[in-house]
């Protein structure tokens, strides 16, 4: 009997609990002054923490499937070579705003760049520089004299089809930064009035989408200027509906002549179009006119939802797809083939870069009273071009006179809708990713001929819906986030206490 009490107090003693659990459960608990002070405790270490992560500025936990809120790889090597001082204020925000933790990230990739959020009535000189009034909610991105104003709405854009918002936060802040800290910024025209295409009827997304890059977009009427603008880096060119006049086709020539570049967007046609002038612009280039047909696909790894009509055809490995040779790759819709005279383009000094061709289960159908999807008898079948670039050498080098090469470059694609708002298919889920594949190929070509290589990579795909709570929303969210805790562990105590006087 003797031996069993020495026993259980010999286990009693080895689960004895440490001093500072006794101390807790005898002293602290028991005084209700030591009790608050115990909680008090936990809540500042917790805020403490907060505080501490806020300071430490560590990029935050990001579960979006499209890492919304993180910065990628791309933004941090655009960024990393800044060597100016570069302040991004965040007027009227919070430190909790989400786009203002997104843009603190660039510290990490550049030290130079500083994101804070400022109450603008302390910053007098910010209001009257910028005209800011109070109350005013904003984003200024600056770099000595240059800066770039974003409004809250800049950062969004909207599907049409579903009305949900998609975040564009990170394009347009690195472009902002890319932008003031640049010391040219390339300029680039569409020519209106050939086609029914248009930045402002048709190209809405696309206008969007190049506002995010390092490019000043503008439509260009050659009727009213009488030229091309000596500061036009990149002329885009989509499908003509009519024939150029006299006036665009001496513009275009001597615009070529001069060494500058164009992007050519052609859908294809149903029938055949006399248009001379287009043609003989073409020509320089050694491009023949196009012919009224379609391309159709037979092969159903090569075609979207099933449809001949919306293929996906193979990219070559080039410096404009490079970055795209392994990703999901682009969708055209009725698209044609570019045909080219090999034989002139010697004589025309013009070296050809195939960029993107048809598979070889495709076919060209120019019989549109056929409604079967296999090929028929006479159909063209095989490969065909439909991304190619073309160089031409206007003036060769002269080491003699010192005279310099002038070369122009044509990128053209047998494809214009690829690019446009054009839906795939409202009841599809490809309804409205269409553009989202699209994007960095055409981005990617104005970047190339913009002599902007360091811009050629593949995007961040901001198709993701982001969710803002309303204040009444917000305040609900913080209650449970900071109030709910503390009442759990305050009832904790006190049925610990009702059990413990209950003994």
């Amino acid at each position: 009997m003797k031996e069993k009490k020495e026993k259980i107090k010999k286990s009693k003693k080895e689960k004895k609990p440490s001093k500072i659990i006794q101390t807790i459960k005898k002293k602290w608990l028991i005084n209700g002054t030591k009790t608050f002070i115990l909680v008090a405790f936990i809540i500042a270490v917790f805020i403490a923490i907060n505080i501490g992560m806020q300071l430490l500025e560590l990029t935050p936990l990001d579960f979006s499937q499209e890492q919304l809120y993180t910065l990628t790889e791309e933004s941090k090597e655009k960024v990393k070579d800044i060597d100016k001082d570069v302040h991004i204020y965040f007027i009227g925000s919070t430190d909790e705003d989400t786009n203002l933790s997104l843009a603190k990230q660039y510290k990490n990739a550049n030290e130079k760049i500083v994101a804070e959020a400022i109450d603008i009535n302390n910053r007098p000189d910010l209001a009257n520089k910028y005209g800011i009034e109070s109350g005013t909610q904003g984003i200024i991105v600056e770099c000595g004299e240059k800066a770039k104003v974003l409004t809250a709405s800049d950062l969004v854009t909207y599907d049409t089809t579903t009305y949900e918002t998609i975040s564009i936060a990170e394009q347009k802040l690195t472009s902002s930064i890319l932008s003031v800290t640049s010391d040219k910024v390339p300029k680039v025209y569409f020519l209106e009035g050939y086609s029914e295409l248009t930045l402002t009827n048709s190209m809405n997304l696309l206008n969007m989408y190049m506002q995010n890059e390092v490019m000043e977009v503008n439509s260009l009427d050659v009727l009213s200027t009488g030229k091309i603008p000596d500061d036009c880096d990149t002329l885009v060119i989509t499908t003509p509906s009519k024939d150029f006049d006299d006036v665009a086709t001496k513009s275009i020539t001597d615009y070529i002549n001069s060494g500058r570049n164009i992007l050519w967007l052609n859908a294809a046609v149903t029938q055949v179009q006399d248009y001379p002038n287009v043609n003989k612009i073409l020509g320089m280039y050694g491009v023949e006119p196009f012919e009224a047909g379609i391309i159709r696909e037979t092969d159903s790894s090569k075609m979207i939802t099933e449809s001949p009509d919306l293929i996906k055809p193979d990219l070559n490995y080039s410096t404009i797809t490079k970055d795209l040779y392994t990703t999901n790759g682009v969708i055209f819709i009725n698209a044609t083939k570019i045909n080219i005279n090999e034989d002139a383009l010697e004589e025309l000094k013009v070296t050809k870069t195939e960029l993107a061709k048809a598979s070889e289960g495709s076919y060209f159908r120019t019989d549109f009273n056929i409604q079967t999807d296999s090929a028929q008898e006479g159909e063209l079948k095989g490969e065909f071009l439909v991304g190619a670039e073309l160089d031409k050498v206007i003036q060769e080098e002269n080491e003699e006179t010192g005279e310099k090469a002038i070369t122009s470059k044509l990128v053209i694609y047998g494809e214009n809708f690829f690019i446009s708002d054009f839906q795939l298919s409202q009841n599809s889920q490809y309804a409205a990713v269409q553009l989202a594949y699209n994007k960095d190929l055409v981005l990617n070509s104005i970047a190339y001929l913009t002599d902007r290589e360091e811009d050629i990579t593949a995007r961040k795909n901001t198709g993701t819906v982001t969710y803002t709570a309303t204040q009444e929303q917000d305040t609900i969210i913080r209650v449970i986030i900071f109030t709910v805790p503390c009442i759990i562990i305050l009832l904790g105590i006190i049925v610990w206490q009702v059990r413990r006087r209950k003994k």
